[in-house]
């Protein structure tokens, strides 16, 4: 149950982040608030790999060519699905654009067992489902009309965090002959080093204005890539250990901690419709973890 435990900590750091990231987006926009979890979250993942080295005495992994496809699958999507997730954001209140997102759990399970083969039982299909539709009946308000919009950026996140997944999955198994631990905080700060240059080069071609924005932003800016390393890191462990499935499933506890933010931060009520939908991703989530 070691995952479990990894994916809620990871998800409680995810939600903090992405609060933060909100609030960057006014000052910094999609791009610049994008690019602050790579940023400012690479030299917290340097320092989370050299603490591992330092207390474990583990080698850094022997790389294998077959790795590369994998990171770079994760990496880049990971770009996409964050920018989309905070354009989603900027469309409808903070917890129904999670609610969108947070469809990712049905494709991630229909990408990894295409990818890498991760099989699921009956029982974690069933509360796969469940934990989706619960999350559709939180996103659907009543009189307030359809933003087609934000359901399509919200959806597409999801579609492409869960391709980021796989291919984060699919690096860290490909450092077999590592130990997780090693193989999983390796692979964090291989990604961040591939997204921070890649983001970096695009901002510098396409608006340098954005770069300076970032650095003047640098208080909250290395908050919010502390925990967004520190999610990542969790994140990581998890899928060294479990199908990608399972943990994005169980992530959905993500809506319930982001219900918190939009209510006590936000000051956005909960309706009946929100509560029944936390209902049923509480009765998933659970029997996901019963049938694991």
């Amino acid at each position: 149950m070691l995952w479990a435990v990894f994916t809620i900590i990871a998800a409680a750091s995810q939600t903090a982040r992405n609060a933060m990231q909100r609030e960057l987006t006014a000052t910094l926009g999609t791009a610049g608030a994008t690019h602050v979890r790579f940023l400012f979250g690479f030299p917290f993942a340097a320092l989370f790999l050299f603490g591992v080295m330092a207390t474990t005495g583990l080698p850094l992994p022997d790389v294998p060519l077959s790795y590369w496809p994998w990171i770079v699958l994760g990496a880049f999507a990971q770009i996409t699905a964050t920018a989309l997730m905070l354009m989603a954001m900027t469309e409808r209140s903070f917890v129904v654009a999670v609610a969108y997102i947070k469809t990712e759990p049905v494709q991630v399970a229909l990408f990894g067992l295409i990818f890498l083969g991760d099989k699921l039982t009956a029982g974690m299909a069933i509360a796969i489902v469940i934990a989706t539709v619960g999350v559709i009946v939180m996103s659907l308000k009543p009189g307030v009309g359809t933003n087609s919009r934000a359901t399509l950026l919200g959806i597409g996140a999801g579609g492409v965090f869960a391709l980021s997944a796989v291919g984060y999955r699919g690096a860290v198994l490909a450092l077999h002959d590592s130990n997780f631990i090693m193989a999983a905080t390796f692979t964090l700060v291989t990604g961040l080093i591939m997204q921070s240059a890649m983001l970096s080069l695009y901002l510098a071609i396409r608006d340098v204005e954005v770069l300076r924005a970032i650095v003047r932003a640098w208080k909250p800016s290395v908050l919010a890539g502390f925990m967004g390393a520190l999610a990542s890191e969790f994140w990581f462990l998890a899928l060294a250990i479990a199908t990608a499935a399972s943990v994005r499933t169980l992530a959905l506890v993500e809506v319930l901690f982001a219900q918190a933010i939009s209510k006590f931060i936000f000051k956005q009520p909960t309706t009946l419709r929100e509560a029944i939908g936390i209902v049923m991703i509480v009765i998933g989530v659970a029997l996901l973890v019963w049938t694991h």
